[in-house]
């Protein structure tokens, strides 16, 4: 099975069909109700921690671990890269998923249980043949050993340079002195975790959500969430990054696997910062049931709760994603309106926050709303065909402003050029088209982003 046929990829890389639409428009809705503390808030059943192994040549931390605490192992699943060259921990993490619970032909992406996900910064280990597959598969023997679980129940992900191998014998002597007596059940140590998976980032990228879900004797107050790094070779399908989401609810696999692709959907799918797709874009999601809540099943009201809850957390990181954008000044929302139907709206919204020239209009602050309209009606949904977009019902407004409404509106180039000094532009589109609506995120293009990637292996 192809990358981008297996049903474990990325959400965005599969047409929608209506019933998913509706369902997708709904989780939309809900999300925008949740609460979002972008701070790392460890939930209960998890132990987690990092150091430096020597992978990164800076010296800084670059190994990090996750720890499932609780008797039973967690439910797990994943989305992963729908790049066809994709990288041993990829490979391994899928093929560890359905050795513990599987992936089904339904579109569902790749679930199971897990006791411990290691991630690694400084080496991607991709497009490094049989040997990288090999060092791969030791790290994941370390990694069992010490964690005292079947080699299956481990979950991998890494960044970093392609072609290069893991230093098996580092990460060894790091697994060695961080599991388990360097990890700890603190926020702090989530916090670790999501420094150490840096490349190129920034700032640490961190969100979390409560929820209150039924519980014996009423409700119990379950947590959500996430890490993630990642702010180049950012493109729908996923996007470059690692992603870690983690809840104390109590939730089978299949079930958290079928919350967590519309939340992909929704979210990172809308992400782009270059156009280019990574080898090793990984998004796991691990619920260890400490809370004590009530299982969850499907299609209630709890499992909507949760849903909300995970796409929240998600859309928080992949706006954390665009705002930290390699070189960039500023981030770039493109909130579509009045869509025929969703997948135009996603398409639009993707489209216009891709465009190179726009991104570049953005970075000198220039309302060149034209490029909007062009990168609008290039837009392609996911079968390849064109978005509906008629340019007679079109509206575009930059950083607040109407300029163009079926034809050129007049407006004050210096005062929206002023307005686009903010931290978050936002170019507002309107189809005309029907009801449907989505938003995507971005950044500029900058003379930093250039010097940063020409840079990148010397």
């Amino acid at each position: 099975m192809s990358a981008q046929q297996d049903p474990g990829t990325a959400a965005g890389q599969r047409p929608v069909v209506a019933a998913e639409e509706a369902a997708l428009e709904r989780l939309a809705a809900a999300v925008a109700a949740v609460d979002v503390d972008e701070a790392p808030r460890l939930p209960g059943g998890f132990a987690a921690g990092a150091q430096a192994a020597g992978i990164k040549p800076s010296g800084r931390p670059d190994l990090s671990v996750v720890l499932v605490t609780t008797p039973a192992p967690a439910s797990a699943a994943g989305t992963f890269t729908s790049n066809r060259v994709q990288a041993a921990p990829v490979r391994l993490s899928r093929a560890h998923l359905a050795a513990t619970g599987g992936s089904s032909a339904d579109g569902v992406p790749a679930h199971g249980t897990a006791r411990a996900v290691v991630v690694t910064a400084g080496s991607a280990n991709a497009a490094t043949g049989p040997a990288g597959d090999a060092d791969q598969l030791a790290i994941a023997g370390l990694l069992a050993s010490a964690a005292g679980c079947a080699v299956e129940q481990t979950l991998h992900a890494s960044t970093g340079l392609i072609g290069t191998r893991l230093p098996v014998d580092r990460v060894a002597a790091g697994i060695a002195s961080l599991v388990p007596v360097g990890l700890a059940a603190t926020d702090a140590a989530l916090g670790a975790v999501a420094r150490a998976m840096m490349t190129t980032d920034n700032r640490l990228k961190a969100a979390s959500a409560l929820v209150a879900l039924p519980a014996p004797g009423g409700t119990r107050q379950v947590r959500v969430s996430g890490v993630v790094k990642g702010v180049g070779m950012i493109h729908p399908g996923m996007a470059t990054m690692i992603a870690l989401v983690l809840t104390d609810a109590s939730v089978a696999p299949r079930t958290l696997a079928t919350l967590l692709r519309p939340a992909v959907a929704l979210t990172f799918d809308q992400l782009t910062v270059d156009g280019d797709m990574s080898t090793n874009d990984t998004v796991l999601a691990l619920a260890s049931g400490a809370a004590g809540a009530d299982p969850i099943e499907p299609g209630t009201p709890a499992a909507a709760a949760l849903g909300a809850a995970i796409a929240a957390v998600c859309r928080s990181l992949a706006r954390q994603q665009a705002a930290d954008g390699e070189g960039a000044t500023c981030r770039i929302t493109c909130r579509v309106t009045g869509a025929a139907d969703l997948a135009d709206a996603r398409a639009v919204s993707r489209a216009v926050v891709r465009s190179s020239l726009f991104k570049a209009a953005v970075h000198g602050r220039d309302p060149n709303w034209g490029r909007v309209a062009a990168a609008a009606g290039s837009a392609r949904r996911p079968d390849g065909a064109p978005a509906s977009v008629d340019p007679d019902s079109l509206r575009i407004a930059l950083a607040g402003t109407p300029v163009f409404a079926g034809a050129p509106l007049a407006f004050d180039a210096a005062s929206v050029s002023a307005a686009m000094e903010a931290p978050d532009v936002v170019v507002e589109v309107d189809l005309g088209m029907g009801r449907a609506g989505a938003e995507a995120w971005g950044c500029d293009l900058t003379e930093a982003y250039v010097r940063e990637n020409a840079e990148y292996s010397t």
